[in-house]
């Protein structure tokens, strides 16, 4: 009875928007859910069966009383076969540790990326305005260009590839 209340209590849209999960556990969560509605469907269903046989009214309706009374030695004898859920339960313990595990490296490259981004964010307010730069600010910050110009410098390379394409030629010769 309980476990109905935590059911009904538990709101599960309001779960895939604010935990921010991805789309493999979102949908994996709805294929349990479905699975667990029908469970519930088909047992409410066979619970309002009736669970006994009234073998006095077959063997009033049959000729054949001799099958009526093998059936109610079969069912008299019958047992159910017990199956061992320890075997069910270690894999389902198996898949919430890995769930558990991936939930933590995401957590954790999440967190690695936050700080990232977080650094970038300060970075960029703490900059000084693109005017104020100079060529030596944007040499130190990205030697390659500079190395770049060494070596089209002495190469003998006064124009850059690819400028008079895009900017045109603005030289009044």
């Amino acid at each position: 009875m309980a476990s109905k209340a935590a059911v009904a209590a538990v709101d599960f849209t309001r779960i895939y928007s604010t935990l921010g999960l991805g789309k493999d556990t979102i949908g994996a969560l709805q294929v349990f859910r479905k699975r667990h509605a029908d469970a519930q469907r088909i047992h409410a269903q066979h619970a309002l069966q009736p669970t006994t046989v009234d073998f006095a009214h077959y063997r009033s309706v049959l000729k054949n009383t001799a099958i009526v009374d093998e059936a109610e030695k079969l069912l008299k004898e019958f047992k159910p076969v017990t199956y061992d859920a320890n075997a069910y339960i270690k894999v389902i313990e198996t898949f919430e540790t890995k769930a558990v595990e991936k939930a933590k490296e995401t957590a954790a490259k999440i967190d690695v990326e936050l700080k990232e981004l977080q650094a970038t964010l300060a970075n960029i307010e703490d900059a000084r305005p693109f005017e104020d730069l100079t060529v030596e600010d944007v040499g130190n910050a990205h030697p390659r260009i500079v190395e770049a110009v060494e070596t089209m410098v002495k190469k003998g390379k006064w124009t850059v590839p690819g400028y008079k394409e895009k900017f045109g030629d603005l030289s009044l010769m």
